[in-house]
């Protein structure tokens, strides 16, 4: 059994063992390793030393087997040296730290071989994501996937600079409301980022905004050493003056060292005899250790720290730190991105006694009886015991019937699906999580929220109804409710999608969640849209009205470019069905491609505008539509109409026009530019390798049109999406789209405006065509 100052000892070790560690990999990346393009390598040794405290203390005193963690993303070499001190990491990786196929600048899910729970990098996502990882969690111990015993805290680790980020206060409203718990955010306080120090008058503020959401504060100011000569005589004054010292100041002097702190104190503490008296007892040295030893680098305040949070309540802890601490780059403020120098590294390892040659030793430099107490203590850390959960089995998909009626619209046709699902008891039903942004109703999930209910861990009732006054919306809220109704933030929006869409990683148990927004607002939550897709969250995005076809919305509600951030977005597919029973079968691929090994999220854009229906004879046209497009009128000659979404009316129009069925003009459907250019570009890649490979999709699709093939192409939506095609097999084509800011009206003068109407589309295939 490890006594408390034993284990104080040990994780000072460990604390500067990892310093070591996380230096050492970025200097030998930077310094040792054959540089093949001139290029700086980077990575941020003052950083890391900064929190290396923090996260020891954290991992070998505090965290257990359920907990997840999000680690500040400059801190990437202290978790991959925690890791390699576990034996979970290995040499070669860390000597090929930021070069192809090492261990990543940022902690990454996918691209680590370490296990990292959340991915990082995008500043101020991870802290944001284990607030809605911890309502996933209570989601799932409320739906019975989960025993209460086994809830976990999900934990961030952030730089002080990330508390600039907006999408963290607007996180922390939604968990005031949703009432989070089990969540501790840690601040390393080092009040210094990447251009400038940290406003001296902001600390107080933290404090009132966490602690008006609920959330406990915990501020770790102090060391052991600097409370203890607090209490002597003149230490009150000495501990006044480090509270008020400014923030740059307090930087600069670190950097200086012990003599400069002697000065500055004895001039400002010159009319008070005991503090000064009490400054004299201390060498250089010991009074630079003194001012520095703040709570962030006081193993014994934060094991105490950590130990006194064990309930539930969401807590904050800021432990002030030193950016640089152990390194002679101390409190420099260019020091966020600087390196060490070869003299500067020799100098530390020559105060750890590590012998040249045995940097890599996970524990060089100490005696073996020291060396073997540390390794056993490390190998027995309750965190070491996590366990990857088997992945879950995939869920059934059902076949999934489109709605019946002659004229409907694809978000009319998505509500009814979900309906129907919702009144089965099918087992994906029983899975799928739906949420939105304010915008429930007129994504039209209401109808699905009527049967599932809002998901609250504490009842709540509808008023409305125990009151009998009419309402569409029956929406009691209660535990077992399947809808989670967040406020008007899209960063929120997908970072929920992003912590369900991990649930069978991080917790075991699948869920199926289905996100909807406005169209035009994807772009309001992009970053966390692609954070989430970067860790390879699975989820279903369904974005709604499309384009101008909004109508009298006008330009703020109308979107341009969405088609290309589906087509751009890696982990994310796109399509945009026209038709009712093209969306069912889309919705049916996508559950199926949530759950795939090599599978990912899906974006489906779709639009509230009535389109007269397809009228289908047969399925033959299903399997080329799931790849991306598929001939609605087979061509008989070399000439093309190509459409995409709710422009389908117009389309058809214009081909009845020309000629209908009597004219060789085909008819092309585009369901997915996103999939046919992937699997284009695919191929184009590996035929530039030698390799032969059969024709992409859409190199058979147009193929039956020669290489004098002339298309006239139509999308409520950026033309680009669409332009490509021309360069398949060097035919032409011009595509109408809309490359500027829609405006309120009707269909018939919005069309119109911008070339988007039948009339417009003729033109066009008249001057191309001929």
């Amino acid at each position: 059994m490890t006594s408390s100052d034993e284990r104080v000892t040990l994780i000072e070790q460990l604390d500067a063992r990892l310093r070591w560690l996380a230096a050492w990999t970025v200097h030998s990346a930077n310094q040792l390793r054959e540089s093949r393009d001139g290029m700086k390598v980077g990575g941020h040794q003052a950083s890391c030393a900064s929190i290396s405290t923090i996260m020891a203390a954290l991992y070998f005193t505090a965290l257990r087997p359920q907990d997840k963690v999000a680690v500040k993303p400059h801190a990437g070499p202290i978790l991959h040296a925690i890791h390699y001190l576990l034996g979970n990491q290995d040499r070669a990786t860390l000597e090929a730290f930021r070069g192809f196929g090492g261990a990543q600048s940022y902690p990454s899910r996918t691209k680590d071989r370490i296990p990292v729970d959340f991915s990082t990098g995008s500043v101020g996502l991870g802290v944001a994501i284990t607030a809605f990882a911890s309502l996933v969690q209570d989601y799932l111990i409320a739906h019975g996937e989960m025993a209460k015993s086994d809830a976990g805290r999900m934990i961030a680790l952030m730089g002080d600079a990330e508390l600039d980020e907006g999408n963290i206060y607007e996180c922390l409203i939604e968990g005031y409301k949703h009432d989070i718990r089990n969540c501790w955010w840690i601040v390393d306080y080092n009040r210094q980022s990447l251009d400038a120090t940290t406003a001296d008058r902001m600390f107080r503020r933290f404090d009132d905004i966490f602690e008006t959401c609920g959330w406990r504060v915990v501020t770790l100011k102090h060391g052991r050493f600097q409370r203890e000569v607090f209490t002597r005589p003149g230490g009150s004054a000495l501990m006044d003056w480090t509270d008020n010292c400014p923030n740059a100041e307090f930087a600069a002097l670190t950097y200086q060292g012990g003599s400069a702190w002697r000065a500055r104190l004895e001039r400002d503490l010159a009319n008070d005899d005991k503090a000064l008296s009490l400054v004299a007892g201390f060498d250089d040295m010991e009074l630079a250790r003194l001012m520095t030893n703040l709570g962030g680098h006081c193993a014994e305040t934060l094991i105490e720290a950590f130990a006194s949070a064990q309930d539930e309540r969401p807590t904050l802890f800021i432990a002030y730190t030193v950016k640089g601490y152990g390194l002679p780059l101390a409190g420099h403020k260019d020091n966020h991105a600087g390196l060490m120098t070869e003299a500067q590294i020799d100098g530390l390892r020559s105060d750890m006694g590590i012998t040249s040659g045995e940097e890599w030793e996970p524990y060089a430099g100490l005696g073996d009886n020291a060396a073997a107490a540390l390794r056993s203590f490390v190998e027995k850390a309750p965190f070491a015991k996590t366990q990857q959960s088997a992945a879950p089995a995939p869920l059934p998909v059902p076949a999934l019937v489109a709605p019946t009626g002659s004229e409907q619209s694809t978000q009319m046709a998505f509500g009814k699906i979900l309906l129907e699902l919702a009144k089965s008891d099918h087992p994906l039903a029983q899975r799928i999580v739906t949420t939105s942004p304010d915008v429930t109703v007129s994504t039209n999930l209401g109808a699905w929220v009527n049967q599932r209910g809002l998901f609250r861990r504490s009842e709540l009732a509808d008023v409305f109804r125990l009151a009998k006054i009419p309402s569409a919306q029956k929406w009691g809220a209660h535990d077992a409710g399947q809808h989670v109704e967040l406020g008007i933030a899209e960063n929120n929006l997908f970072l929920m999608l992003a912590a369900l869409g991990l649930s069978a990683p991080l917790f075991g148990s699948r869920l199926m969640p289905i996100g909807t927004v406005y169209d035009p607002f994807i772009a309001r939550g992009l970053d966390a849209l692609n954070y989430g897709c970067y860790q390879d969250a699975r989820f279903l995005l369904v974005a709604t009205p499309s384009g101008i076809t909004l109508g009298p919305e006008g330009g703020a509600h109308q979107s341009i470019n969405t088609p290309l951030i589906g087509m751009g977005q890696p982990g994310l597919t796109y399509f945009e069905p026209a038709f009712a029973d093209e969306l069912a079968a889309c919705m049916e691929w996508a559950f199926e491609h949530m759950q795939a090994d090599d599978g990912g999220s899906v974006y489906l854009r779709l639009s509230t505008r009535n389109l007269h229906q397809a009228g289908r004879h047969g399925e033959s046209w299903k399997a080329d539509m799931l790849k991306g497009g598929y001939w609605l009128k087979e061509p008989k000659g070399t000439q093309a109409i190509v459409y995409m979404g709710a422009v389908a009316t117009e389309a058809v129009e214009a081909w009845n026009r020309i000629g209908g069925e009597c004219a060789d003009v085909g008819l092309l459907a585009i369901t997915s530019p996103d999939l046919l250019h992937r699997n284009w570009s695919a191929a184009q890649a590996t035929r530039a390798r030698g390799e032969t490979i059969a024709h992409a999709h859409v190199e058979n699709l147009l193929a039956p049109l020669g290489r004098d093939g002339r298309m006239v192409g139509v999308v409520d939506g950026s033309p680009s999406a669409l332009s490509w095609l021309g360069g398949v097999n060097g035919q032409r084509l011009h595509v109408r789209g809309i490359d500027r800011f829609g405006q309120t009206g009707d269909l018939p003068d919005l069309y119109r405006e911008y070339a988007l109407d039948a009339d417009a589309i003729v033109v066009a295939a008249e001057r191309m065509f001929r």
